[in-house]
């Protein structure tokens, strides 16, 4: 038997194996994360602006898949240390429009590498092809689950 004494029924189910990968992954990332004090919200969240562009609180929501009440602390926080700035959006005046700011990116950079450390980790010793399979398999999955 493996190291968690399962019988070989349970070890085979892949929804048991993606949750205990999902468990390792998360400890690694937050691990990895903690040492910066930073969180996947803020990675994520300065990544997205870093690759679409400036955008709504609620358009970061979508694209995060995080929750508007999480998304709006996060980006007051943000914005209150000079990695964000939230203009008013010149087609609604109502709306704010989050940027990155050049603080932002460098502190993206920062988790970035921590994010990278821990995606090497959780994968050690995997060659570069059976990583871009894993994800191959894994997108199809994860689209499915609404985020």
């Amino acid at each position: 038997m493996s190291s968690t004494d399962a019988v070989p029924r349970l070890e085979r189910l892949p929804s048991r194996l993606l949750s205990r990968a999902a468990l390792l992954a998360s400890r690694l990332v937050n691990e990895a994360l903690d040492e910066l004090n930073g969180h996947r919200h803020e990675f994520a969240v300065l990544v997205t602006l870093d690759e679409a562009g400036p955008a709504s609180q609620a358009e970061l929501c979508r694209r995060c898949g995080l929750d508007r009440s999480d998304m709006t602390a996060l980006v007051e926080s943000l914005a209150n240390i000079g990695h964000v700035l939230r203009l008013t959006d010149p087609e609604d005046g109502r709306r704010k429009i989050v940027h990155l700011e050049p603080a932002g990116r460098t502190r993206l950079n920062e988790l970035e590498v921590a994010i990278n450390a821990a995606q090497d980790a959780l994968l050690d010793g995997w060659k570069a092809a059976d990583r871009e399979r894993l994800v191959s398999l894994l997108l199809p999955l994860a689209s499915r689950s609404g985020r």
